[in-house]
């Protein structure tokens, strides 16, 4: 991922990285974690701020139905090893042939994964929210 440079967050971790001769060495540990901590939840928020209603309710329906085993983002591990990540469903099935799966009900997930039927307007918002991670 590249991070623009002059992007206000970068600017902001960039000046909280810069060493400083009045902390100690775990100070400056502790201040470089918090940075970093800092700059991924503004990053964050700037992009839910940038995503449509469609995707926001997206990504709030994989939150609260699917982060318990699924990767429902563009960086970390899914909880359940065998659980695929969102970012790679792509990569397996064109994301709009997913439409027909969360209608009739997916049976055929992972072993753990409970059957769900969806929604016309649930489909379409995960459908949006599903995109944004290609």
């Amino acid at each position: 991922m590249q991070i623009n440079r002059h992007h206000p967050c970068a600017v902001i971790l960039q000046l909280s990285l810069r060493p400083s001769r009045s902390f100690s060495i775990d100070g400056a540990a502790m201040l470089q974690s918090t940075a970093r901590q800092v700059f991924l939840a503004l990053m964050l928020t700037t992009s839910a701020l940038a995503a449509s209603p469609s995707e926001q309710r997206g990504r709030t329906f994989a939150l609260n139905n699917c982060a318990r085993c699924h990767s429902i983002d563009k960086v970390t591990a899914s909880p359940l090893k065998i659980a695929p990540p969102f970012r790679t469903l792509h990569k397996r099935y064109p994301v709009e042939a997913l439409a027909e799966a969360f209608a009739e009900g997916i049976q055929t997930g992972h072993p753990t994964m409970p059957e769900f039927r969806l929604e016309p307007d649930q489909i379409h918002d995960l459908l949006s929210y599903l995109k944004t991670l290609e």
